[in-house]
């Protein structure tokens, strides 16, 4: 009796939702002018908002951290010497090698890096008022309503705390959102990109981010060995200890060999394996997924709407 029970109970769930469905795609079928209606209108803003969208150019370059044998000197004194230097209150380091890179990686995408990129380079008014690049004469053209490019003026209407001329705040974020780095935790090679609607200017921020990236690291190694070695000067002063002093003398050695690695070496941190070229080809917007997704989205959009109304009005 229970299972008959069941069965019934069972068949007359299994009716109903046949009723659903069946329901459910009576009202669509019902309203299907109005559906496709719909859909037909934004398939065609989906068209124009798709051409309105500017051609993206990416372009990238490839790079090998270079190799960091001006700190293995300093390494193996750590290993050799390092508890007798710090009976001296001596700090050897040595292991700061194997993190240069990834401090030129962070430092590569920090705010106060891209700021002076920024200021440095003269690259507000392409980052923040680029609108159109042409093809044929490859002339950058800016938008009137923030940058006048005749008067050299920012002209944007905005709200305050904002003024007319962005700040290195919104730069910045700016500039992030087209930067790119990315290593490969396998082969260690470094990619840095840049994304602009002029493949020129993308090409040209790479190589420039290249190339100040291993300026600001070499300036810091050479600051660092340079203070490193008043330092170590001093302690030579202070010490009588014959085996401190041999210490103090190979460190000194170690640091003159940095600020001299430091000056002969062009690419101090990232070797280029493979340089930014100009890109041929746009990396974005893929316009015909755009039609495809808003074309759809009108879709959903008006069988939404149709199935609001039904239920309210029942």
């Amino acid at each position: 009796m229970k299972n008959k029970n069941y069965q019934d109970m069972k068949q007359n769930n299994s009716q109903e939702e046949f009723i659903n469905v069946r329901e459910f795609f009576g009202i669509l079928l019902k309203h299907k002018f109005f559906i496709l209606i719909v859909t037909i209108v934004f398939a065609i803003l989906s068209v124009f908002i798709a051409l309105s969208l500017p051609n993206i150019y990416k372009s990238e370059a490839q790079v090998a951290p270079s190799s960091e044998s001006s700190s293995s000197g300093l390494s193996a004194l750590a290993g050799q010497f390092g508890g007798l230097a710090s009976m001296a209150g001596i700090n050897l380091g040595g292991s700061d090698s194997g993190n240069k890179t990834l401090v030129a990686l962070e430092i590569l995408q920090s705010r106060k890096f891209i700021s002076e990129f920024i200021i440095n380079h003269d690259i507000l008014p392409e980052l923040m008022a680029a609108k159109s690049w042409e093809q044929k004469t490859g002339k950058l053209a800016f938008d009137q309503d923030i940058y006048d490019e005749v008067n050299k003026k920012w002209v944007r209407d905005v709200d305050p705390p904002l003024k007319p001329e962005p700040s290195l705040q919104e730069a910045t974020l700016a500039f992030r959102e087209k930067l790119g780095v990315f290593q490969n935790s396998e082969t260690g090679m470094v990619f840095i990109s840049v994304e602009h609607i002029s493949p020129q200017i993308a090409q040209h921020w790479v190589s420039l981010l290249i190339s100040d990236i291993n300026e600001v690291m070499r300036q810091r190694d050479v600051t660092e060995a340079k203070r490193s070695t008043e330092y170590l000067t001093e302690q030579l002063k202070k010490t009588e200890i014959a085996d401190i002093q041999s210490i103090l003398f190979k460190m000194i050695e170690e640091q003159a060999k940095v600020i001299m690695l430091a000056e002969v070496r062009e690419e101090y941190v990232f070797k280029t394996i493979d340089p930014a070229i100009i890109p041929e080809l746009k990396f974005k917007p893929k316009r015909a997924l755009v039609c495809l997704l808003i074309t759809f989205l009108g879709g959903v959009l008006s069988v939404l709407i149709v199935l609001v109304r039904y239920f309210t009005r029942t």
